[in-house]
């Protein structure tokens, strides 16, 4: 099975098809599409049967890898996400030629990406962020939880080294209050959305303020739904969390598909 080759590597060949995902085999691509190549326009469909991938060249002397290819690389897939299903690829799949796509990719794996396509028929993922409201949540917690009221009081007005102790306990007490809040918002949050979601995941915190980190993968047609639930919560959560809606966007979360050889 052919290899993946990074872009370093297929300057070293002389080649290099970027590939961003799967979609179906009727699928057109706008002339202006930009992708992680230098210019928009070279962004291409490579069809076999009735799947294709999403593909451009790579310079061979280009280096890849910079935060605007990521950023290339997920717009393009998020703007087809909005009209057709897609799986994407990881960021930094390259192939050594268009028949290699064709070939190792395509080929050996039309009937389970054609499943995975008509799997997604419809849907998209929609991304729901929620962040605490620093001054809200420490209020919440000296409320709470009196041992970090009293820890407080403590050490206000003393020097750092003389309350290092009541300082790291303190720390780890509202980080232990934080992530319990956390855990409850998001089921409740995920309990009013049952109804809307067909899959949920909940993502790790990218932050230590996160209150909810949710991907979810919603029909389109539910779109209203859901926006109509996460306003509803940042009604009931105002001046508490800082919640928004992304999407849609293609289902990283559910479905990532390897290129041959990716590890």
């Amino acid at each position: 099975m052919a290899q993946p080759v990074k872009a370093s590597q297929a300057a070293d060949q002389g080649v290099g098809v970027y590939i961003y995902g799967l979609v179906p085999e009727d699928v057109e691509v706008s002339p202006d599409a930009r992708g992680v190549g230098d210019e928009p326009g070279q962004v291409r469909v490579v069809r076999h049967g009735e799947i294709a991938a999403l593909v451009s060249d790579i310079s061979p002397d280009r280096p890849l890898g910079t935060p605007d290819d990521l950023l290339r690389h997920q717009g393009l897939l998020d703007a087809t996400a909005a009209e057709v299903p897609v799986l994407p690829l990881r960021f930094g799949a390259v192939m050594t030629s268009v028949e290699a796509v064709v070939d190792e990719l395509l080929t050996p794996h039309h009937d389970e990406f054609l499943a995975a396509l008509n799997e997604m028929e419809g849907r998209a993922e929609y991304v729901v962020k929620g962040r605490y409201v620093e001054q809200a949540l420490l209020r919440e917690i000296l409320d709470e939880v009196p041992e970090v009221a009293r820890l407080r009081e403590e050490i206000q007005g003393l020097p750092e080294e003389a309350t290092r102790d009541a300082r790291i306990q303190l720390g780890e007490l509202i980080e232990k209050s934080v992530a319990a809040k956390r855990e409850a918002d998001t089921e409740t949050l995920l309990e009013d959305l049952t109804s809307v979601f067909v899959f949920a995941v909940i993502r790790d915190p990218s932050h230590e303020q996160d209150a909810v980190h949710l991907a979810l993968l919603v029909d389109v047609d539910r779109q209203d739904d859901l926006t109509q639930v996460v306003n509803e919560f940042a009604e009931r959560w105002a001046g508490r969390v800082e919640i928004r809606l992304l999407g849609p966007l293609a289902p990283y979360d559910f479905v990532m598909t390897r290129a041959p050889g990716d590890g």
